[in-house]
């Protein structure tokens, strides 16, 4: 089969092409996995962090990709329980090992064995991938496979996000930048918390204007106080500077959840700006959020097809995910990139 592959790591430029349309081999089912034809699979900022060497992949070469659907193709030997045809999801948590303390307490986002999608193991920019059965969900029939493919990643860790965040009806929720995560997290909210306001941070004037088209009651740049302080605050960008911005916006007691796997070091001199009385007295909180379980793709799945989340979509080719994620490297942001791969399209 023909795929999109990261050979080598770098830096991405408005004129690179980091990834490599390459014939590779079929992928076989092993025991306890299923064979899946991919129709779409979405474009995360996580590619970006696996190809400039910030999360990088364990062997090299390796299929990006960790917002799958497509349809099952084949099984692999003690798969009894699903029918080929049937429309699933891959997200990114491959696998985990299911047994040490982490994943007997529910916290399987955690274990020391947790394998990404796209990054241990072959991902979906590829007509076909292999999944181990009790890692793929159903997707909900509301949804087209573009619409869906967000929701696995960006929506989930947005999810998960929300819940560490102790974001209550009646409070003011902050969103730091607001790209694919932000924007689900938006949406989600509003139905949750009718009685909230939900104030958004973020350099660009275009993500401004879009975040107050989805329902932001403000939106403003980093740096800039909306006119009531926030309780609860979730930072999606790659930088300090807005971690710091944000916890000046913080009410007292109030929380900021990081959701991002990693930190630009560049930026780091950002840190030197926090100042204790305004940034972190008055007992405000900093935490992460690492990964994601399958609870967090089942739960928003399932959140996601009772509103219904919408997701705002840009469709790709698969040969053309380089251009995907250089704009992506640029800040070329409305929603969600999907690459279109189980069918013939054309931009």
């Amino acid at each position: 089969m023909k795929a999109m592959v990261l050979r080598h790591l770098g830096r991405i430029s408005d004129r690179s092409d980091p990834l490599a349309w390459e014939e590779i081999e079929d992928p076989i089912p092993q025991a306890g996995e299923v064979l899946i034809r991919v129709s779409v699979c979405g474009v995360c900022h996580t590619e970006l962090d696996e190809i400039e060497g910030r999360l990088i992949p364990p062997r090299l070469p390796v299929v990006p990709g960790h917002q799958v659907v497509g349809r099952v193709e084949a099984l692999g030997p003690d798969v009894h329980d699903i029918r080929p045809g049937t429309r699933v999801g891959v997200a990114w948590i491959y696998s985990s090992c299911g047994t040490c303390s982490y994943c007997t307490s529910g916290r399987e986002n955690l274990c020391p064995d947790f394998l990404a999608t796209g990054k241990d193991v072959h991902g979906g920019y590829a007509p076909l991938m292999t999944a181990p059965r009790g890692f793929v969900y159903p997707i909900p029939e509301v949804f087209s496979d573009d619409e869906a493919a967000p929701l696995l990643c960006a929506g989930a860790i947005g999810y998960r996000s929300l819940k560490l965040s102790g974001m209550e009806n009646g409070r003011v929720l902050g969103l730091t930048g607001f790209g694919a995560s932000a924007h689900l997290v938006l949406k989600a909210a509003r139905y949750l918390y009718a009685d909230s306001a939900i104030a958004v941070f973020s350099r660009s004037t275009a993500e401004q204007e879009f975040a107050r088209e989805l329902g932001a009651a403000w939106a403003g740049a980093i740096g800039e106080h909306p006119p009531w302080p926030v309780d609860c605050m979730i930072d999606t960008t790659p930088a300090w500077h807005p971690v710091v911005e944000g916890l000046g916006a913080l009410a007292p007691g109030g929380r900021l959840v990081i959701n991002a796997i990693r930190k630009d070091q560049t930026d780091q001199d950002a840190l030197l700006r926090l100042r204790y009385p305004e940034h972190l007295w008055m007992e405000k909180q900093i935490t992460s959020v690492a990964n994601v379980a399958r609870e967090d793709v089942r739960g928003f799945l399932e959140l996601a097809a009772q509103i219904p989340v919408r997701p705002e979509v840009q469709r790709f080719s698969l040969r053309e995910a380089n251009r995907a994620l250089r704009e992506l490297a640029s800040r070329k942001i409305r929603g969600a990139k999907v690459l279109m791969i189980g069918q013939e399209y054309h931009p």
